[in-house]
């Protein structure tokens, strides 16, 4: 990069020329997506939700836009668009698929995928209420310093695991949505 600021044009030519890094096999076998939204500005800008307080599961955390596979879904793509749709209101046909990252397994049992998509700055969102508390834009640059994410050991019955846990603004990132974030800055090459 020329500058020290992270353009959209440096992110996707990072994004598209590093492959991502290999993860062990998932032991989940239900299907979920999520749409990893970058909004195309000057200063590039990434999406997030809070989760609605009332929702039984994940309730009031930061997430991506998306959930499980429909048979109406056509693949993991479809079915990231889709959910970005209904809980945000992001019309599918305008967000630029620029590829996905590794599949993770989330603590509800579900294979998760990850889709980037690039979004255009004008658009309005519509939270639907029932699942989402606020929608809110965080600086890409700034959600992909590894910095700004620190490791908290969990003790579990089915064995130890890592979660990232990180702060923006108000907001407490952290577990499955902090471990793509971090994941896309070790794969684009972002220290």
């Amino acid at each position: 990069m020329i500058h020290n600021e992270l353009t959209i044009d440096d992110f996707l030519s990072r994004f598209q020329m590093l492959r991502p890094r290999s993860r062990t096999p998932s032991r989940n076998l239900r299907q979920a997506a999520v749409l990893i939204p970058i909004v195309r500005r000057p200063t590039p800008g990434l999406l997030l939700t809070q989760r609605s307080p009332r929702l039984r599961k994940h309730a009031g955390q930061v997430a991506f836009p998306g959930g499980a596979v429909d048979a109406s879904d056509a693949s993991l793509v479809d079915a990231a668009l889709r959910e970005a749709r209904e809980e945000v209101g992001i019309p599918s046909q305008r967000v630029e698929i620029v590829g996905v990252l590794p599949a993770v397994d989330s603590v509800s049992g579900f294979q998760v995928t990850p889709v980037v998509g690039i979004i255009p700055p004008d658009l309005h969102y519509h939270a639907c209420e029932d699942e989402v508390a606020s929608v809110f834009e965080m600086p890409l640059q700034e959600a992909l310093r590894l910095g700004r994410y620190h490791p908290l050991d969990i003790k579990r019955r089915d064995g130890d695991r890592r979660v990232w846990l990180s702060w923006y603004q108000h907001y407490m990132v952290w577990g499955m949505t902090a471990g793509i974030i971090r994941e896309l800055a070790l794969q684009i090459g972002i220290r």
